[in-house]
């Protein structure tokens, strides 16, 4: 279900696209591939419902890492079907990540569940240079709108340029009417930011004969900025089969890095 915020933005879209000419069709395919999601900025008030960077909180008896610790995110804080997915209603949602350029396939030890009453401690000798410790409290849910790109491949067999051209417009009517929100730099849910190649695509594209494979969604979101020097504003993005999610499956996550 839509919030009101969400609700509004959606008849604006759809205001604005009937003034362009846009057509209908197009305009309610638009909208039902927009996803929810939950976003975070550094700061603000309230309880922080997710941080980022410094030491991870891992039960005493768990292995080390394989990657550097990027965030945590309280599921407790989170509201009843945030973001569209099957989350957890309870503990945390560790993340981490191998912030090498252009690493993208499947990472067994990239998202971990610590459920609640479990028993942990910072560990801070990781093995990896940890990156700057932020309290995100300023938290929001909002419509994710698809790729122009990734809409109009999805949407026509071999799209042709009008067609992209089409994506383009909807996208500039969607983003005309959003209004003004901070710079977010950790999500759950929602859809990609794709700057070289859609991560979903790529991870439905990895076993191409499998019968699950429109079962992939986003999982997470990291927009690094200067946290991530070599990146040079880059993402990284967390996908998982919606199955494994609600089983907590998480040792067949698949990572993208991009910049």
């Amino acid at each position: 279900m839509l919030d009101d915020w969400n609700t509004d933005r959606v008849n604006r879209f759809r205001a604005e696209a009937a003034s362009r000419g846009l057509p209908t069709d197009e305009v309610d395919t638009w909208i039902r591939r927009a996803l929810p999601g939950v976003y975070w900025a550094s700061g603000g008030d309230g309880p922080v419902s997710a941080r980022l960077g410094g030491a991870p909180l891992l039960p005493v008896d768990a292995p080390d890492p394989s990657f550097p610790f990027v965030a945590s995110v309280d599921c407790a804080l989170l509201p009843p079907g945030a973001a569209g997915l099957p989350l957890p209603s309870d503990g945390h949602l560790l993340f981490f990540a191998d912030p090498d350029p252009g690493f993208t396939g499947p990472v067994s030890d990239a998202v971990r569940h610590v459920s609640a009453h479990t028993p942990t401690a910072a560990r801070a000798d990781t093995g990896h240079e940890p990156f700057a410790p932020q309290e995100m409290c300023t938290t929001w849910h909002h419509l994710s709108p698809p790729d122009p790109e990734s809409f109009a491949e999805a949407r026509w067999e071999e799209p042709d340029d009008e067609q992209y051209e089409l994506a383009d417009e909807l996208q500039s009517a969607w983003t005309h009417v959003g209004g003004s929100w901070p710079v977010w730099t950790f999500a759950l849910g929602g859809h990609p930011i794709v700057i070289n190649d859609d991560p979903l695509v790529l991870a439905r594209d990895s076993e191409p004969e499998a019968e699950d494979a429109d079962e992939w969604v986003l999982l997470a979101t990291w927009r690094c900025d200067a946290d991530v020097a070599e990146l040079d504003l880059g993402v990284i993005s967390w996908l998982i089969r919606r199955q494994d999610l609600a089983s907590l499956r998480f040792d067949r996550v698949y990572g993208h890095v991009g910049m």
